[in-house]
């Protein structure tokens, strides 16, 4: 069915029906998967960077690369120039990932400060580039108390709003103090077992949609926006 015969509001030329053919990537990447991992306290013991740790070691026998940033020094959003080391190491690891774990404390019945500034200083775009759009996405929390869901769904609204492929599965560790002996190594439990159902699905999103992860945030209304300067662009030229 043609543009025109399914709305007279439509831009024809913007307007694009999805196919399989679009979904299978011409060359599939050979290297391994690239997360990067995030955690919300400084604190001396922080239970979410001891999570975020036995990810890592997860995902790193499951084959893919990580790199865990530590927020301390990060200044506060608008704060600094963007060229601060900090905020420079945060973005340049952000353009490099193909995949995220944001793994937050839930303080006062939502995710911390600090794993919020983190998110703020990453840019919906740079320029032409929008770093975060179509990567893949895992969530965590972990509570001082019982069980609790706070954090990780804020974290998936920041998700959706930074354009990531936020994984279905997601892991709650209560009472995480329980949870990790005097190394920082988590106990075996079911909550240990989630962690491992969330990474394993998160490299399976991540192998399945980094090749062809442009297409599938591509959309109309920016195609049709985009028509629309080089328009203006060619008409002011003439």
């Amino acid at each position: 069915m043609s543009a025109d015969a399914i709305s007279r509001h439509i831009d024809a030329r913007s307007f694009q029906a999805p196919g399989l053919q679009q979904l299978q990537p011409r060359q599939l990447s050979a290297h391994a998967p690239r997360i990067l991992m995030l955690y919300g306290s400084l604190r001396e013991r922080s239970y979410s960077r001891l999570l975020t740790q036995e990810a890592a070691r997860l995902l790193e026998g499951m084959g893919a690369e990580v790199r865990i940033y530590d927020p301390d020094g990060l200044p506060q959003p608008d704060s600094v120039p963007e060229d601060h080391p900090k905020v420079a190491e945060l973005r340049a690891l952000v353009r490099w990932c193909e995949g995220m774990v944001w793994t937050s404390p839930e303080r006062h019945g939502a995710m911390t400060g600090i794993m919020k500034t983190q998110v703020d200083w990453i840019p919906l775009s740079e320029g032409a580039v929008r770093p975060t759009q179509g990567k893949t996405l895992a969530v965590m929390q972990v509570s001082g108390g019982s069980q609790s869901f706070n954090a990780v769904n804020q974290l998936r609204i920041l998700g959706r709003w930074m354009r990531l492929l936020t994984i279905p599965n997601q892991s709650s560790v209560a009472k995480a103090y329980q949870e990790f002996d005097d190394e920082g190594r988590m106990k075996p439990s079911p909550f240990y077992d989630r962690v491992v159902d969330v990474m394993e699905e998160l490299l399976k999103f991540t192998l399945l949609t980094r090749d062809i992860a442009p297409y599938l945030v591509d959309r109309y209304s920016e195609r049709k926006e985009e028509r629309a300067k080089m328009h203006a662009q060619t008409l002011a030229r003439l």
